[in-house]
């Protein structure tokens, strides 16, 4: 089994590129998910303070590499030759992906700020921001995590500024050339 992650500052198009390889055929273990089932658990509303709040104490209590350890045997479960996982959130993440499996990699998706700004405005979600304050502030809890480290740990780099169907087609030809290396 070959497993790549996809790592971004908030708003970037993860969740995105996951869709498109998802569509491809690629299961997507997203670690965000254990963090909202941790949430769903506490009975909290899934909002981004109680998600970043949540995310952060396990990450206190466990370790900086909690969520990935997590992930790993969710990972293990799928029945795939190609398996992604979205939510890549530090430099500790990484290494543990690359501990278990060996050949991982590590895609970086990079998107202006004032597109990642707008992006959260249109998508609405529970735990997204709307204002340019609230982006910077969520920036900088996830760069507390090892985010930028992560980041420069990368082995491939996609740019995400353009329109949605030239970001298919690079994550399309990424993930195809992946499924045909050894």
């Amino acid at each position: 089994m070959k497993v790549f992650g996809v790592v971004g500052l908030p708003a970037s198009g993860k969740g995105e590129f996951s869709k498109i390889a998802a569509d491809l055929g690629v299961p997507v273990v997203v670690m965000g998910d254990v963090i909202r089932n941790a949430v769903k658990e506490a009975g909290l509303a899934p909002t981004d303070a109680n998600l970043g709040a949540t995310a952060s104490r396990l990450r206190a209590e466990h370790g900086m590499d909690a969520i990935a350890i997590l992930c790993v045997d969710l990972i293990k479960k799928q029945d795939a030759p190609l398996v992604l996982v979205d939510g890549i959130r530090g430099d500790a993440e990484v290494r543990v992906f690359r501990q278990y499996f060996p050949g991982f990699r590590l895609v970086a998706i990079e998107t202006s700020f004032e597109i990642r700004l707008e992006r959260l405005r249109e998508r609405k979600r529970s735990d997204d921001v709307g204002s340019a304050e609230g982006l910077k502030t969520r920036d900088e809890r996830e760069k507390g995590w090892g985010l930028e480290r992560a980041l420069a740990m990368a082995d491939v780099r996609i740019n995400n500024d353009g329109t949605l169907e030239e970001f298919t087609k690079k994550v399309t030809g990424f993930v195809r050339a992946l499924e045909q290396e050894p």
